[in-house]
């Protein structure tokens, strides 16, 4: 079972004034990859809470994986992939280039998205959208390899090649 954190970066999510629906939208679908969701928080766009929150569950907690949904666009309060980018020991640049070619597919408006995906110890750190529409869309492309991705940085696999049987 891979333990998962959920970090919604929102403004006025954290006050009240907003219902995080893609912080939900995310748990549900954790739990189709076998996950579960042991921490959860709203927080403002805040660069040094989004960061330490991270660090606390990587460091602290060690957390698997961690989503956060939100504060990926132009605004200047979107601070979520510098927060990201703060904590990281190692890029994982596939994953966020992913989930922008998939979006395309469905909004030109993809390509300004600029969450990105990094490692931190043994931690997967995923910056998704804000919305549980575009969330939706991403998890499901970058969904079939999170499992190995974790099995892997823990240690638990090996290999990503298929054996060639030609």
């Amino acid at each position: 079972m891979l333990r998962v954190g959920v970090i919604t970066a929102s403004d006025k999510g954290s006050c009240g004034e907003r219902e995080d629906l893609s912080g939900p939208t995310l748990a549900k679908l954790v739990q189709e990859i076998g996950g579960e969701v042991v921490e959860y928080v709203v927080l403002p766009d805040d660069k040094t809470l989004l960061a330490e929150k991270m660090r606390q569950w990587a460091d602290e907690l060690g957390l698997d994986l961690i989503l956060t949904t939100g504060g990926t666009g132009f605004s200047l309060r979107d601070v979520t992939p510098e927060a990201t980018l703060l904590v990281a020991d190692r890029l994982v640049p596939g994953i966020a280039e992913v989930m922008r070619m998939e979006s395309l597919k469905v909004t030109p408006k993809a390509m300004l998205s600029r969450a990105v995906a990094v490692l931190r110890k043994q931690t997967l750190i995923i910056n998704m959208p804000g919305s549980p529409k575009a969330v939706r869309e991403c998890f499901a492309a970058i969904a079939p390899a999170i499992p190995h991705g974790i099995q892997i940085l823990k240690g638990e696999a090996s290999e990503c090649a298929q054996p060639d049987v030609s």
